[in-house]
């Protein structure tokens, strides 16, 4: 079952249908990140975020600016600008869809890839996260050692790259 919606299937890559491109997603040298070096990590659950910005960091070696709601990922972008957003779906206050409507109205986050973090993977769901503007979804549960990989492939595959 395809999971990307058919008028955005070229744009839009569901992480959980490609390969992770090394190996179980351990990049061990940040060359192999392709011009991505930062992320502000948008995710209200504590010991989700603080493992997953652990690996991004350990692992992918990202800078990363890990904020616990959209309300603070508003206050941290304005002064970080970073190579993609990488958004939760379900938190209080200001959703994920919320929150990246509102940072796609800071000039300088208008074209940053997103991505959305979430267990929300039907049909529908990621119609309108690629409605939103997100250029892919990694799903949740996440797997710690894969989500650099996922990363990376995602990234990849983001719109096409001018020839």
């Amino acid at each position: 079952m395809d999971l990307a919606a058919p008028a955005v299937e070229h744009h839009f890559v569901h992480a959980r249908h490609r390969p992770v491109h090394d190996g179980g997603g351990l990049a061990v040298d940040a060359n192999l990140n392709h011009g991505l070096k930062s992320i502000l990590y948008v995710e209200d659950d504590l010991h989700v975020r603080t493992t997953a910005k652990l690996v991004l960091e350990v692992i992918g070696k990202f800078e990363v600016r890990d904020c616990g709601s959209g309300r603070e990922a508003l206050l941290a972008a304005m002064h970080f600008k970073p190579d993609l957003i990488l958004l939760d779906v379900m938190m209080p206050e200001l959703d994920g869809l919320a929150t990246l409507s509102m940072l796609r109205r800071m000039p300088h986050l208008a074209d940053t890839p997103a991505l959305f973090v979430t267990g929300l993977t039907a049909q529908a769901d990621i119609a309108r996260y690629a409605e939103a503007g997100a250029i892919g979804v990694i799903p949740k549960p996440l797997m710690p050692l894969r989500l650099t990989g996922q990363l990376h492939t995602l990234w990849e595959q983001r719109a096409p790259a001018v020839a």
